[in-house]
């Protein structure tokens, strides 16, 4: 026996991107189910348009990420820990979210262990504390100190995201899978996995789903959304300035 899955990570609201990747998944016939590791919004702005695409299906399943966090936190009046224009970016996101979301944001996990064929898999948005709270990132990791992380665990496979690059690394331990962001890229491209697990091994595939950006691109400018073009530079590499 196997099952495929596909792992999906920070699709920040860029619904383009998304649905490139579904159309490419729907095509898949014997994909069981889909993980979408956290930071679903913040950065891009449609994050009503992805957490409806998302929460039509019935074959996903999420956990919740940092900027999940800080809008919900918006909502509630709590302090967030965004200071300067990511708060303000934060709280227009907040002021913008169709109100249906937020009990289905309030609902997600922050993390998810499942076992199939016999192997234990984690879904996170990123690595935890002991007080369950996201560790700072690792610009460089390793796979040295990611099996020093989770010594303790029984874990199979570990799917992370929130560092946008993309990390894949194997030991006689367990697979680490970080398929990379994939609504923030320098190019048209949005990227993921899938995972075919059996009983003897785990497969990982790296994928990448082309797309075309220049609409949601301009809809920063258009909107004029806060700290556009700060995220336009370091998120998408400028391309809007690129001409074909």
């Amino acid at each position: 026996m196997s099952i495929k899955i596909a792992i999906l990570a920070d699709v920040h609201g860029n619904s383009a991107a998304l649905l490139a990747v579904l159309d490419e998944l729907n095509k898949i016939p014997d994909l069981a189910h889909i993980y979408c590791l956290g930071d679903m919004v913040g950065i891009g702005y449609e994050t009503n348009e992805v957490l409806d695409i998302l929460f039509s299906r019935d074959d996903v399943s999420f956990v919740s990420g940092n900027h999940e966090e800080e809008i919900i936190a918006v909502i509630d009046g709590k302090e967030i820990a965004s200071q300067g224009g990511e708060r303000v970016h934060h709280e227009w996101l907040a002021n913008r979210l169709d109100r249906r979301y937020i009990s289905y944001i309030r609902e997600m996990p922050k993390e998810l262990v499942v076992e199939y064929e016999g192997k234990k898999l984690l879904f996170a948005h990123y690595h935890l504390n002991a007080e369950r709270q996201f560790i700072p990132i690792d610009t460089d990791p390793t796979v040295e100190k990611l099996d020093e992380l989770y010594k303790d665990s029984t874990f199979d496979l570990v799917c992370f995201g929130h560092h946008h690059p993309l990390h894949y690394f194997t030991s006689d331990k367990r697979t680490y899978l970080n398929p990379g962001s994939l609504g923030c890229f320098d190019r048209p491209v949005a990227r993921y996995a899938t995972v075919l697990i059996t009983s003897e091994e785990i497969t990982v595939q790296l994928k990448k789903a082309t797309y075309k950006n220049q609409d949601f691109l301009s809809g920063y400018e258009l909107l004029e959304v806060p700290e556009k073009d700060f995220i336009l530079k370091v998120f998408h590499g400028n391309q809007y300035l690129i001409k074909e």
